[in-house]
C-alpha cells in the first residue's frame, strides 16, 4: 500500500495461451465491448442485405427493358457462342475453320444454352428478322440451335479490334444501319462484343443494342441478359 493507504498491487492479469500476460478489464468495460462487437457482426449483414435488396430491382429493370426493346423490334441482340471448355483462350494451334473436329467446340451445357436463349425469345415474343453467325463451329451450331430462324455465315460477325479492326468497322457499320423492323440476332464472339461496346459477355449472355439514328454509325447499350440455365 502507499502512504495514503491506497493498494500498490497491479491490476489482476491472465497469461494467455502464447504466454503474453493480459491484464484483465473491468467487467462494466468488458460488457461493453462485448455488446460493441456482437452489434459489429450483426449490422455487417443487415448492410449486405439492403444492398443485394436494392440492387435486385435494377437488375431486373435491365432485364425488362432489354426485352421489351427486343419485343418492339429494331434493335441488335448480340449472343456470346454457348460453353465451349475451357471457356476462353481461342483455337487450338493449327485449327482449320471448316473442320469443326480442330476447332473449341461447344459441350452439352453449352448446346443447353443455346436452346435456352431461343427458347426465351419466343418466350417473349421477339420477332427475329435477321441472323448472322461468324463462321466458327461454336457461333454456327450456337446460332441454329436457337432455333429462330435461317442462319446466315459472315466473316464480319469475327472481328476483333487488334486482329481485324476493318472487319470490326464493317460490323459497327451494320449494326448501327438496322432498322428492322424485327431483331437482328448476331451470334459472335466475347471479342468481338468487347471491341463494339466494351463488354466482355459471359458465354451465351446477349447484349441489346438499339441503333443511333444519324449519319455517324454507333450504337446504344439497352441491356444484358444472361443465360437462364
Amino acid at each position: 500500500m502507499d502512504p495514503a493507504g491506497r493498494s500498490t498491487q497491479a491490476p489482476h492479469s491472465l497469461v494467455s495461451e502464447s504466454g503474453i500476460d493480459c491484464p484483465t478489464e473491468p467487467v462494466s468495460e468488458r460488457r461493453t465491448l462485448l455488446w460493441e462487437v456482437a452489434g459489429y457482426l450483426l449490422v455487417r449483414p443487415l448492410a449486405a442485405l439492403v444492398i443485394l435488396l436494392i440492387a435486385a430491382p435494377v437488375a431486373a429493370d435491365d432485364f425488362r427493358e432489354a426485352w421489351a426493346a427486343l419485343a418492339n423490334g429494331g434493335h441488335v441482340a448480340l449472343v456470346r457462342h454457348g460453353n465451349a471448355p475451357p471457356g476462353s483462350g481461342g483455337d487450338p494451334p493449327g485449327f482449320k475453320i471448316d473442320d469443326c473436329s480442330t476447332q473449341r467446340n461447344m459441350d452439352d451445357r453449352g448446346r443447353s444454352q443455346a436452346k435456352a436463349v431461343g427458347e426465351a425469345f419466343r418466350q417473349h415474343g421477339v420477332r427475329v428478322d435477321r441472323i448472322l453467325s461468324s463462321p466458327w463451329c461454336r457461333c454456327l451450331e450456337t446460332a441454329g440451335l436457337l432455333g429462330l430462324g435461317a442462319v446466315e455465315s459472315e466473316w464480319i460477325v469475327a472481328a476483333s479490334a487488334d486482329k481485324s479492326p476493318e472487319r470490326l468497322a464493317a460490323l459497327k457499320q451494320m449494326v448501327s444501319g438496322w432498322r428492322g423492323p424485327g431483331t437482328l440476332v448476331v451470334v459472335t464472339h466475347a471479342l468481338t462484343v468487347q471491341g463494339l461496346v466494351g463488354i466482355m459477355p459471359g458465354q451465351a449472355e446477349t447484349v441489346v443494342l438499339r441503333p443511333k439514328s444519324g449519319m455517324e454509325p454507333g450504337v446504344d447499350v439497352v441491356g444484358r441478359i444472361p443465360v437462364r440455365e
